[in-house]
């Protein structure tokens, strides 16, 4: 009867403790949330900025625009100039990469660059705002003559391998290319509007034989 009666005492203490538990846990979070929008609160009234935390999100699914292996050749370069492996490119390893790229910067120029994809503000870029700039570099929203536009531009090719001249060719091949292709479709729209003439020109010929035919009725 002992043993029973324990056992049956310990359930009956479990069933009361677990919500008991459950709600100092939550009471916890909200402590801790409540918290930190005091400190908040508390730091923007004394004039002091509070660092922007940010969750570790997966790239693959948060880039859904690159394909996997987009993102690791992205990876690929951004892993050859950090040379710290910190997981990190500060100032100067950004310099280097600019450097190896055939587009070096200036010291005020480095710091552009980084402050426009640095969003935790910790003076460094990391692969996910490092993916930032091919994301703003897609969507057209960086500047032509930009850093962060060349740097997009040229990690396209290989400069390792072609070499500075190589990768200006490949520029250079490229805007030919787009001419080209601007040329070809200036050729049809003028053949095109050249047709629309000639049929406007027949309408007109048809209206006036119409007019003089219809004096002599």
């Amino acid at each position: 009867m002992s043993v029973s009666s324990n056992a049956s005492s310990a359930s009956r203490n479990d069933s009361v403790d677990s919500p008991s538990t459950t709600t100092n846990t939550d009471s916890s979070e909200l402590t801790h949330i409540l918290n930190r929008r005091q400190e908040i609160m508390d730091s923007q009234e004394a004039g002091i900025e509070i660092p922007r935390t940010f969750k570790v999100v997966n790239v693959y699914t948060e880039f859904h625009e690159f394909s996997r292996k987009q993102i690791k050749d992205y990876q690929k370069t951004f892993n050859t100039y950090d040379t710290a492996r910190d997981g990190f490119l500060d100032l100067q390893e950004l310099k280097f990469m600019m450097e190896k790229l055939g587009a070096p910067q200036t010291h005020l120029g480095l710091k552009k660059m980084i402050a426009e994809v640095d969003e935790d503000n910790d003076g460094k870029i990391s692969f996910r705002e490092f993916l930032l700039i091919f994301r703003k570099a897609q969507a057209g929203e960086l500047d032509s003559e930009s850093g962060l536009n060349q740097l997009a531009r040229l990690t396209e090719i290989d400069v390792e391998q072609v070499g500075v001249s190589g990768a200006k060719s490949f520029f250079e091949a490229k805007i030919e290319q787009q001419l080209k292709t601007n040329k070809f479709h200036d050729e049809i729209r003028a053949e095109q509007e050249e047709r629309r003439r000639e049929e406007e020109e027949r309408v007109q010929r048809r209206q006036q034989f119409q007019q003089r035919a219809a004096i002599f009725q």
